[in-house]
């Protein structure tokens, strides 16, 4: 291919071509590996260049121009993955000869322990939800099907009935990567479940969305974002201080499991993690969660305290 050929727009089609045949990533995950290309390309063309011509120190000024725009660490760090993914694309096409990311550095993470929610809090959470309200029961619903089986908001979104075995009491879930597992369902998820039906049955359901099991007043199907805002507003009707979202009642699902003993390779397989490490990040929680109780309940802490 001549280099004139090169354009931001030819190497961004091939990039998104690579990543949804090669790797099978979601549209989501697309989604934001394009918005990474994109920031780089443009930065590239202000300096007046293009990416096949980017050297290390172009990359490491546009991770400074990051820093400076006032972009997070966890931000730098994802876009900057991003850059490298899209660079081994280039090499392994025959764009480039040279990856210029290979000595490309991120801004160095301090540990970050996901929050979470204990069983009692998810209780006041459902307890909160004003049933008498058309969605109430759709609500409470929705919050133990995120805790009890630990499903991504966008798994959750995307939970159709023909993915629900009621009498086995199992989904099957199409995950990142369009991977399918099995997850166990809890018997008042079911219940759960069941008393949102009604409500639901009145609903003018869109065509097209009749097999989804969550749906908004209108018939179509939520949104991560609907989840989200109720999530919040939720907490605050049950005076939870945390910062809430879909994401900490998965986390607070796995918490829930390693607490009561269960292996962490099942829980890898339950919530669907390519990776025991990224699984790992829950021992942390627990010894954390572990050393409170101790501090707390231990005999000579209570001494020590009593003196004090």
């Amino acid at each position: 291919m001549e280099l004139s050929k090169k354009t931001p727009k030819n190497l961004t089609g091939g990039y998104m071509r690579y990543l949804k045949l090669q790797r099978n990533m979601s549209a989501n995950t697309l989604d934001a590996y394009r918005r990474d290309a994109d920031k780089l390309l443009s930065f590239l063309g202000g300096i007046g260049k293009d990416a096949t011509e980017a050297t290390l120190e172009d990359l490491q000024d546009f991770a400074a121009q990051l820093h400076d725009i006032g972009v997070g660490p966890r931000s730098q760090c994802r876009i900057l993955s991003g850059v490298r993914a899209f660079y081994r694309f280039l090499a392994l096409d025959g764009y480039i000869e040279q990856d210029p990311t290979e000595l490309l550095e991120s801004p160095v993470l301090g540990e970050h322990l996901p929050e979470f929610l204990t069983p009692q809090e998810v209780d006041r959470l459902e307890d909160s939800i004003d049933l008498l309200k058309p969605e109430g029961h759709r609500n409470r619903a929705i919050i133990e099907v995120l805790f009890s089986c630990g499903l991504r908001v966008s798994e959750l979104v995307n939970l159709r009935w023909s993915m629900l075995y009621e009498k086995e009491q199992y989904l099957r879930i199409i995950g990142k990567g369009s991977k399918e597992r099995l997850v166990p369902i809890s018997e008042r998820a079911l219940k759960e479940i069941g008393n949102y039906k009604p409500w639901r049955q009145t609903l003018n359901i869109k065509a097209g969305e009749e097999d989804y099991v969550f749906l908004n007043r209108r018939g179509a199907r939520l949104t991560r974002t609907m989840i989200l805002i109720m999530l919040k507003r939720q907490a605050e009707e049950a005076g939870i201080q945390k910062t809430i979202s879909p994401h900490t009642l998965r986390h607070s699902f796995a918490t829930a499991l390693l607490e009561g003993g269960a292996d962490l390779r099942v829980i890898q397989a339950l919530l669907g993690h390519e990776s025991i490490g990224t699984t790992e990040i829950y021992t942390h929680i627990s010894m954390q969660t572990l050393r409170q109780e101790i501090l707390e309940h231990h005999p000579r802490n209570r001494v020590r305290s009593s003196l004090s």
